[in-house]
């Protein structure tokens, strides 16, 4: 079983938006960040958001900010990211992962070693 499964992927144009779930089952939310992480093509995998499952503190990359939403439903253990006016260099495999949130927030949000779950990610497709 997949403790984390990605959603919401397809190709939109240029100011389109897309919303992202993340659901995540076989474990409970204690007090983890969940995160959303993303890689282009030919690039290296960087963070993009993240959100605490307990005070629902987020974070957001500099290159989305403004424009993205991280939100959480734990009833439904799932995590979204609302993507509004989305633009070319926003085209990546988008991942989900998580972690525990204390770690993060001491050894750094993006620090993807610290996460322990990963989704198979979702694809994401801008065209100008």
């Amino acid at each position: 079983q997949v403790p984390l499964v990605e959603s919401g992927g397809g190709l939109v144009q240029a100011g389109d938006s897309l919303r992202l779930s993340c659901v995540q089952s076989g474990f409970r939310w204690n007090y983890e960040g969940i995160a959303w992480f993303r890689q282009p093509p030919g690039k290296e995998r960087e963070g993009v958001s993240c959100i605490s499952s307990k005070d629902g503190a987020t974070y957001y990359a500099d290159a989305v900010k403004g424009r993205f939403t991280i939100s959480r439903d734990n009833a439904k253990n799932t995590v979204y990211l609302q993507m509004n006016n989305l633009r070319p260099e926003d085209t990546a495999v988008y991942y989900c992962a998580a972690g525990p949130y204390e770690s993060l927030v001491r050894v750094g949000i993006w620090s993807q070693s610290q996460y322990y779950y990963w989704g198979h990610g979702t694809q994401v497709t801008v065209s100008s």
